[in-house]
């Protein structure tokens, strides 16, 4: 019976939203927008570059209202963002507690681990890669390794299909409601990580579990997979 332990990437496995404000302060200085401090939009940090400018700019006044974006502009800010960010990925982001100590211990229960993130699979892999995460992870699926990703549950339940793993031998963990929308809809345990990029309140957002430190998986994992 093969278990398996599916992570979300940013603000999940790894803290990146200091790299991804390094890329979003570049894109606003250069297209005449203000900068901003990370506390102010660390929360819009998993969204994914096109979203989180657009936020980011509206909340400045809801200038998009004012003073519309054209299309063109956009995604030539949503690339200037990509290709600042993929030079520049992994500077200041930081693997979270316990998470080496948690992989390793799959690897010791042959438990499957996979990523599951909304960042392009790309920049997935060279983050991973660069922080040396990638050896631990048998799948990783980005916003575009699919026709669809989360919140649709598809983005998940292709993963494990994939992988061959039934669904009730498997466990998502996340750190936002989008991660909880999409383990809910495929029917999958779900562990939500405190302290993640969203701008719920932890009651707010579907969880089976909810943990500070990653050392509180292993138990987890313990109780709802059936390990050997």
């Amino acid at each position: 019976m093969k278990n398996c332990l599916v992570f979300d990437l940013d603000g999940t496995l790894v803290d990146t939203a200091p790299d991804l404000m390094t890329a979003h302060n570049y894109v606003m200085k250069k297209y005449g927008y203000e900068e901003k401090p990370l506390e102010s939009i660390r929360h819009l940090a998993g969204r994914g570059a096109a979203a989180m400018l657009i936020r980011s700019i509206d909340a400045q006044g809801n200038l998009i209202k004012k003073n519309p974006i054209d299309p063109e502009t956009h995604k030539q800010m949503t690339d200037d963002f990509i290709s600042f960010y993929r030079k520049n990925i992994s500077g200041h982001s930081t693997i979270r507690k316990n998470v080496i100590s948690l992989l390793d211990w799959c690897k010791e229960k042959d438990i499957i681990c996979a990523v599951c993130t909304n960042k392009r699979e790309d920049l997935a892999i060279k983050l991973l890669k660069e922080i040396n995460l990638y050896k631990y992870f048998d799948y990783v699926a980005g916003a575009d390794t699919f026709d669809y990703r989360k919140p649709d549950p598809r983005h998940l339940t292709d993963i494990l299909d994939i992988l061959d793993i039934d669904k009730k031998n498997s466990i998502m963990l996340g750190d936002s409601e989008t991660d909880a929308n999409t383990a809910k809809a495929a029917r999958v345990h779900f562990i939500l990580i405190n302290d993640g990029y969203t701008e719920k309140k932890i009651e707010d957002i579907h969880h089976d579990q909810l943990i500070e430190d990653f050392e509180a998986v292993k138990q987890i994992a313990s109780n709802y997979l059936t390990i050997i």
